[in-house]
């Protein structure tokens, strides 16, 4: 009888679904997928959900292959020494190895009023539950989005592109991941929306009440609709399993994505913090992420020593409505330079690039093994002989 490896992959973004897809390139590994939801969700779509012009679900038959046995069940626990997860339905599932993909959540305002009065507008349910609140909220009734990262950004120029009243609350500066020159680019679309950009060091937000958002400076910004895009957080399961976590409850590994807790426990995506420096959160990281997670296991299932992680940037693409967009150019080691494109061109990349991600997880689940990462980083490598760690304790999740 052929002996198996049982692999289960937790969370079905696109850093778990690239990984399961990817483990299918040996024949003797059983992957199952376990993820809260029938359907993948298109995160970078979250804010179109809010002003209503996408659904940004696809079909888990379109981009996972055909040997991966999706579980529809939300992991509440893992036994590291027992090599079994538990579920919210009472299921344990056993796994020879386990590849933690949580991803990321809106984590927990620390403004008073913000959890009672905000809404989030980080995962699928909470964009469809703000949606219904915007299409029932009067036409001219103010709307502050809090958050000045590509979320915020996007969020507010999707609604003023929709002939809402837009306050956009940066809380310091617009965009702080973006070159001036490319920080410019974007105030000057949010204007021609209309959308009212606040911005330095007087606009972080100290209280939320159900009609008003109060700023450092003591300014009280009238809002009906008051929506919170300040950072991310990611899911307690790590925590809540007594594995090793960084600040914000990623999970810490190696270089080569390995817990360092337990060599059969691998991490991908927004929730993983190797060596204690955590890439940034995004949709770029999250797929290479998730291939090289895949083949971490395969290596050691075949006896080998895993490789580290070799992974660059290019730089972040906002929407700016429906057809325009920045894409802000940057560095491998994922700091923005000066060049950056604009306008109606960028918004065609951006869409672009939406897509493709889609047809590179269908791609590998098709033919496994297929996909690449073209940008590598160096200057990981340099910081990290040198001793240089960071762990951020907010992030943004982008292209």
């Amino acid at each position: 009888m052929t002996e198996h490896t049982n692999v289960v992959v937790i969370g079905g973004g696109y850093a778990g679904v690239m990984a399961a897809n990817r483990l299918t390139r040996r024949a003797d590994v059983r992957v199952t997928l376990v993820n809260p939801r029938r359907r993948f969700v298109q995160r970078l779509r979250l804010h179109q959900v809010v002003g209503g012009s996408s659904d940004a679900v696809v079909d888990y038959r379109s981009v996972l292959a055909d040997r991966v046995r999706l579980v529809v069940d939300a992991a509440t626990g893992i036994d590291a020494s027992g090599r079994h997860i538990t579920t919210a339905s009472g299921r344990t599932i056993h796994y020879d190895y386990l590849i933690y993909a949580v991803g990321s959540d809106s984590g927990a305002p620390q403004v008073p009023g913000a959890a009672e009065h905000a809404h989030p507008v980080a995962t699928l349910e909470e964009a469809e539950r703000l949606g219904k609140v915007i299409a029932a909220a009067s036409s001219t009734a103010p709307v502050t989005v809090v958050g000045a990262g590509a979320t915020g950004i996007e969020t507010a120029a999707e609604l003023a592109e929709a002939g809402r009243t837009v306050t956009l609350v940066c809380g310091g500066a617009l965009g702080p991941y973006l070159h001036p020159r490319g920080r410019r680019s974007v105030a000057k679309r949010l204007t021609e929306l209309g959308v009212t950009v606040l911005d330095g060091p007087g606009t972080r937000v100290t209280a939320v009440t159900p009609d008003a958002v109060r700023l450092a400076d003591g300014r009280d910004i009238a809002s009906t609709v008051t929506i919170w895009a300040a950072g991310l957080g990611v899911p307690d399961l790590a925590a809540r399993s007594g594995l090793s976590i960084d600040a914000l409850g990623r999970l810490l590994t190696d270089e080569t994505l390995t817990s360092v807790d337990d060599t059969h426990i691998v991490a991908a995506g927004d929730a993983v913090a190797p060596s204690g420096r955590p890439l940034r959160m995004s949709c770029q990281s999250a797929r290479p992420l998730g291939a090289h997670a895949a083949d971490t296991v395969l290596r050691r299932i075949a006896g080998a020593q895993p490789e580290p992680i070799d992974i660059g940037f290019f730089g972040q693409c906002i929407g700016l409505g429906r057809r325009t967009a920045t894409a802000q150019l940057a560095g491998r080691d994922d700091t923005a330079n000066r060049f950056y494109l604009g306008g109606r061109l960028a918004g065609t990349i951006k869409e672009y690039a939406i897509r493709s991600m889609v047809k590179e997880l269908a791609r590998e689940a098709r033919r496994p093994g297929s996909f690449s990462w073209p940008f590598t980083d160096d200057t990981r490598r340099q910081l990290l002989r040198a001793g240089g760690s960071e762990s951020p304790t907010t992030a943004e999740r982008t292209v």
